[in-house]
């Protein structure tokens, strides 16, 4: 496993093209979190370069195996029988894990090692880490300092078995999370590993927690870039936001901004006209309407 590379002045008069992850494998015309989304999303699914990033989210199933899925419960995109779909995923055995079909497909819910076997290593892959096994964690925080240590034991082993995989595989590797403690357990299991802090709440909490352990990247959502028409537009129940810079103040500190996540070519080309370094985007055409111009 490889780092990233570090960032590029983003905010010069011409602007480069951002980097496109593939958000859980294109999770808009893929079955996401699965090896075949990653399969085919790493092509490009034949629409021309591969993106820069296939980006999976892994958590521990009940007897440990690092598995590809995102939700805490089964129920959306498996076809869990009633009794089994609004249980956590980190209370069902992989073997269990392993009988479900994901969104019709045909598909399982597939170990970490069976995704990155089907990423090529010139294409990277960016971890983010969802639960490593507990419903105690504390995503979506900036911690204060007497529960900082408790919340990485946490994520301790997790991280540690997680980099060990990655270590067996060439890709460049980014390893992403909501939870500080995460980030600070990845930190500490392998100093060398690319991270990001996500933020989500708060742009000063974001950028405390992206400072604290020398974040490579921060992933914004796309409502928190001001300077854009997008800036503070409803998304969710996420915002409104201050109006920081977070392009040109994360870029003053050497960290790359990945957006997420991206649906269509308009906010696309907003925040490309921002500066940002990486769009992660549902599909691969977002970048085509008036790519190059």
């Amino acid at each position: 496993m490889s780092g990233t590379t570090g960032t590029t002045d983003r905010r010069a008069p011409n602007r480069p093209t951002p980097d496109l992850i593939a958000h859980r494998g294109f999770a808009g015309v893929c079955p996401e979190n699965t090896v075949a989304a990653a399969e085919r999303a790493a092509t490009g699914l034949g629409r021309g370069e591969p993106p820069a990033m296939v980006e999976i989210d892994v958590m521990a199933s009940a007897d440990g195996e690092l598995v590809v899925f995102h939700d805490e419960r089964l129920g959306r995109v498996t076809d869990a029988p009633d009794r089994l779909a609004g249980q956590y995923v980190w209370e069902t055995p992989y073997e269990t894990l392993a009988e479900l079909e994901v969104l019709g497909t045909g598909e399982p819910v597939p170990q970490l090692d069976a995704v990155l076997d089907a990423i090529p290593p010139e294409v990277g892959v960016n971890v983010e880490f969802k639960n490593p096994g507990t419903a105690a964690i504390r995503p979506r925080e900036n911690l204060p300092p007497g529960d900082r240590e408790a919340e990485t034991d946490r994520w301790r082993a997790f991280a540690e078995r997680v980099v060990s995989t990655l270590d067996d595989h060439d890709n460049d590797a980014l390893i992403s999370s909501f939870s500080e403690g995460a980030l600070a357990a990845t930190r500490a299991a392998d100093p060398s590993v690319a991270i990001a802090a996500v933020f989500a709440e708060s742009v000063a909490d974001g950028m405390e927690v992206a400072r604290r352990y020398d974040c490579e990247a921060i992933h914004v959502p796309w409502n928190m870039v001001p300077g854009t028409e997008l800036f503070n537009a409803e998304y969710g129940s996420l915002g409104p936001y201050e109006p920081v810079d977070l392009v040109e103040v994360a870029h003053e500190e050497g960290r790359r901004v990945n957006v997420w996540t991206v649906e269509r070519w308009y906010q696309a080309t907003q925040l490309r006209a921002a500066g940002v370094d990486g769009l992660i985007a549902d599909y691969p055409g977002v970048l085509g309407f008036g790519d190059g111009e």
